[in-house]
C-alpha cells in the first residue's frame, strides 16, 4: 500500500518556473504538490496555511527575496526547505547564508532566473525535495554555532626548502603562525546538512590545533570558495578553497573546490594538496569523501582522525574501509539524532568502521581529543 504523499509548496516569481517545477515535483509517487507562491510574502501566508511537508524556494524573488522569507519561516514555522540558487559569485554567497539560516540544501540552477535548462537538474531538484521531506526538523532548528573572531594572526613566508618540485605553489594564506610540517590529519566528509555542521564543527576548533584538516563537502563548482570565506570569518583556525599543490599547514582547514577530488600526496618530507578533476566522480561526486580517503590511506607515515557528517547515499565508507585497513586512522560518525541526513554516518556505523559516535556538537572536542591519542 502506498504511503501518504509528502505535500510541496512551491515558491518561486515566475509563472514558467512555478509550472515547470510542479511537473517535476508531482511526476514522483511520494509527492504532491498542494500549492505555489509568487513571492516571499505569499510563501509566509501559505506555509502558515497550508503546513506544507517541504519547500521548494527560489532566492531571487520581489517583495520579499527568499533569503528573508527563509529566515521567518525557520523562526515561525519551520519546514525542510530547498533553495533554487543562481551560480553567481553574490548566488553563491547568498546560498551558503541560506544553509546557515537553516535550508536543508540547494540546488544551482544551470541558467539565468528563467532557466529554460532547468530540466538538466530535474533529477536532482526532485532527489534533494524527497530528501528533504524526510529530514526530521529538530536537526534544522538546533541553535546555531557560536560566532568565534578570528584570533590574531601572524603572517610568516613559507621557507623555500618546503617546495621541492615546481609547480607547487606557496600557500597565500599562511596567515596564522606558522607551524612545521606535520604527519596528522583531520580528514572530514559530508553533504546534504554538512555546511552547517561544517560551522558547528572548524569553530570550535582551537588555532593551535597542531593537525592540517581537509574538506570534502559535496557542492557543485561556484559554492566551495563562498563557503570556505564564511566558515574563514567565523573560525579561529583559517579556513579556504585548497589549492592545487599547496602545503598542508597546521590550524588550515582546506575545503575542496567544487568539480575537483581532492587528495593528500607527500613531495619530499612535506604533505601538499592534489587536486585532480580528470578523474571521474565517483557515485555522481566530485569531489569524492572516498578518494580523499583512500589518498590517506596510502600514505604509511602519518596518522589521521577522520570525520563523516550528514549526508545523503554512502560516500565514504569504502575509503574508510581502506583507511581503517592501514591502521592508521580513528574514525569519529555522527550520531542519527543530530545529522540532518543519516545516510553516511549510517553507512560507515552499519559497516563497523566507527570507532566513535558522537553527537555533532561534541564532534570538536573529540577531534582535538584524538590528536592527542
Amino acid at each position: 500500500m502506498q504511503g501518504v504523499r509528502k505535500k510541496v509548496l512551491i515558491v518561486d516569481d515566475s509563472a514558467f518556473m512555478r509550472k515547470l517545477i510542479s511537473e517535476m515535483l508531482s511526476s514522483h509517487p511520494e509527492l504532491e504538490v498542494i500549492g505555489t507562491a509568487r513571492n516571499g510574502k505569499e510563501a509566509l501566508e501559505k506555509v502558515q496555511a497550508l503546513k506544507p511537508d517541504v519547500v521548494s524556494m527560489d532566492i531571487e524573488m520581489p517583495v520579499l527575496n527568499g533569503l528573508e522569507a527563509l529566515k521567518q519561516i525557520m523562526e515561525t514555522n519551520p519546514v525542510p526547505i530547498v533553495m533554487l540558487s543562481s551560480t553567481t559569485e553574490i548566488g553563491a554567497a547568498n546560498t551558503i547564508t541560506a544553509m546557515e539560516y537553516g535550508a536543508v540544501d540547494f540546488v544551482a540552477k544551470p541558467g539565468g532566473p528563467i532557466s529554460l535548462n532547468l530540466k538538466d537538474v530535474e533529477r536532482q531538484i526532485v532527489e534533494k525535495v524527497v530528501a528533504a521531506s524526510k529530514v526530521k526538523i529538530t536537526t534544522l532548528t538546533r541553535a546555531g554555532a557560536s560566532r568565534k573572531v578570528p584570533a590574531e594572526t601572524v603572517v610568516m613566508p613559507l621557507p623555500e626548502e618546503l617546495f621541492p618540485q615546481e609547480g607547487l605553489e606557496k600557500s597565500s594564506f599562511a596567515k596564522k603562525k606558522f607551524t612545521k610540517s606535520t604527519n596528522t590529519f583531520v580528514i572530514i566528509g559530508t553533504s546534504t546538512g554538512g555546511p552547517r555542521a561544517l560551522q558547528e564543527v572548524l569553530t570550535k576548533l582551537p588555532s593551535d590545533i597542531g593537525a592540517p584538516i581537509l574538506v570534502v563537502q559535496h557542492m557543485p563548482p561556484g559554492f566551495t570558495k563562498s563557503l570556505a570565506d564564511r566558515l574563514n570569518g567565523l573560525s579561529a583556525i583559517h579556513v579556504k578553497e585548497a589549492s592545487d599543490g599547496e602545503l598542508l599547514v597546521a590550524g588550515t582547514a582546506y575545503i575542496a573546490p567544487g568539480g575537483k577530488h581532492l587528495k593528500i600526496i607527500k613531495v619530499g618530507t612535506a604533505f601538499c594538496v592534489r587536486l585532480d578533476d580528470a578523474e571521474l566522480p565517483r557515485m555522481g561526486h566530485r569531489p569524492s569523501v572516498d578518494v580523499l580517503f583512500e589518498s590517506a590511506a596510502s600514505i604509511r607515515d602519518a596518522h589521521f582522525v577522520a570525520v563523516v557528517m550528514t549526508g545523503m547515499g554512502h560516500d565514504g565508507k569504502e575509503g574508510m574501509k581502506v583507511l581503517k585497513e592501514s591502521g592508521n586512522a580513528i574514525c569519529i560518525a555522527e550520531s542519527e539524532k543530530t545529522s540532518v541526513i543519516y545516510g553516511m554516518p549510517k553507512a560507515i556505523i552499519d559497516s563497523g568502521l566507527a570507532d566513535q559516535v558522537v553527537n555533532l556538537q561534541d564532534i570538536a572536542s573529540k577531534i582535538v581529543e584524538s590528536l592527542k591519542q
